[in-house]
């Protein structure tokens, strides 16, 4: 009797198997064979005009940045004696080094001083492009 129950055990977890996957194949048969319905062509809205593009006002720059300073008589020989803001000495300052080649070919932060240049980077002859900002404020008043 031990043996027919065992027999009927083993049968039963095949036989739930088998049922399972007919179930799946003929689901996916009839997914397959109901045809999808067609929407019906919606009409096109008439074109929205568009709302005039807000103008951005321009950045301005800090008044502190916009002020003329005059340059020192060694700053004036490479940037001009007439009085300029501070981010126009720079731009000036920066025209000139690359006119004349002054930037280190190894290291590009650093800048060669010549004649010119040796008395407003305080006599160094090789000064940082971040250092040049605070020689430059001492020859601006």
């Amino acid at each position: 009797m031990a043996k027919k129950v065992a027999k009927k055990a083993a049968k039963k977890p095949a036989a739930k198997k088998a049922a399972k996957k007919p179930a799946k194949k003929a689901a996916a048969k009839k997914a397959t064979k109901k045809p999808a319905k067609k929407a019906a062509p919606k009409k096109k809205a008439a074109p929205k005009k568009k709302a005039a593009p807000k103008k951005k006002s321009a950045r301005k720059p800090s008044a502190a940045f916009m002020k003329p300073l005059t340059p020192s008589s060694a700053l004036a020989e490479v940037v001009g004696s007439k009085a300029l803001p501070r981010t126009e000495v720079v731009k000036k300052m920066w025209a000139y080094i690359k006119a004349n080649k002054l930037q280190d070919k190894n290291n590009g932060r650093m800048i060669n001083a010549d004649a010119k240049l040796k008395p407003v980077f305080g006599g160094k002859g090789q000064v940082s492009m971040f250092d040049m900002a605070k020689h430059l404020s001492k020859h601006l008043k």
